[in-house]
């Protein structure tokens, strides 16, 4: 599905959608509020989405869809001034306009293999990540990530020694990773349980995770529970 107030850029995305021949069909919404319909009775398997509409623009739809949202969705607008908050609110990518073939071209490649994985029920974190970086293509191999870290819309992953920088932000990375070994303890913060070595009570109260290559990273008061259920443990002292 298509969803933007402008004819001429549903038309454009459109005609690009329609030239793939494993999107079986495309339908348009000439508004937010349309969309919550057409969304709602519909299901598409993916939405591109535009950001600024009247009256109820891209964030208002995904906000009012609650459980509803799309299993996959990419914003596309001419400003790139909410490309942060559009990864925050779980977008797998960010359609600055005008984008040239090619630039769309991998976005769908992205959002095909996503929805792919949403039917089959396997989760997208069983595949490598794949790095781009200095003119080379580093393959990361999900078991292999000690903890990650956001930078902005971006994140960083520490994989031993190394660090790699994916442009995906967190809250869509932590999507991917849920059914791995994976556990959000602070709100920049996500490590895999595998690799925790400790937890030690600091002086303020709260706790540092210490992980097995001696790094200690904050652990947030609203993120004990959640670390606790997976590392087993019944509580943690106040």
């Amino acid at each position: 599905m298509v969803v933007d107030d402008e004819p001429l850029a549903r038309r454009n995305l459109t005609v690009l959608l329609r030239r793939d021949p494993d999107i079986a069909t495309v339908d348009e919404c000439g508004s937010g509020a349309e969309a919550l319909i057409e969304i709602r009775s519909s299901r598409p398997d993916l939405v591109f989405l535009d950001v600024q509409m009247p009256e109820c623009d891209g964030f208002d739809v995904l906000e009012l869809l609650g459980r509803d949202q799309p299993p996959v969705f990419v914003f596309v607008t001419a400003h790139d001034d909410y490309a942060l908050r559009a990864f925050e609110a779980g977008a797998l990518d960010y359609l600055l306009k005008p984008f040239t073939d090619a630039r769309f071209q991998r976005a769908l490649e992205r959002a095909k293999r996503r929805v792919t994985h949403h039917r089959e029920g396997r989760p997208p974190g069983a595949e490598p990540l794949i790095i781009k970086s200095a003119g080379q293509v580093v393959f990361v191999s999900i078991a292999e990530i000690d903890w990650i870290e956001a930078a902005n819309y971006y994140t960083c992953l520490h994989v031993g020694p190394n660090t790699h920088i994916l442009r995906r932000s967190l809250a869509v990375l932590e999507r991917e990773l849920q059914s791995g070994p994976f556990c959000r303890i602070h709100r920049s913060t996500i490590v895999n349980v595998d690799r925790i070595r400790s937890l030690e009570l600091m002086d303020d109260g709260e706790y540092a995770v210490v992980m097995k290559d001696g790094t200690r990273l904050r652990l947030s008061r609203g993120c004990r529970k959640s670390l606790q259920h997976r590392l087993g443990l019944r509580r943690l002292q106040p």
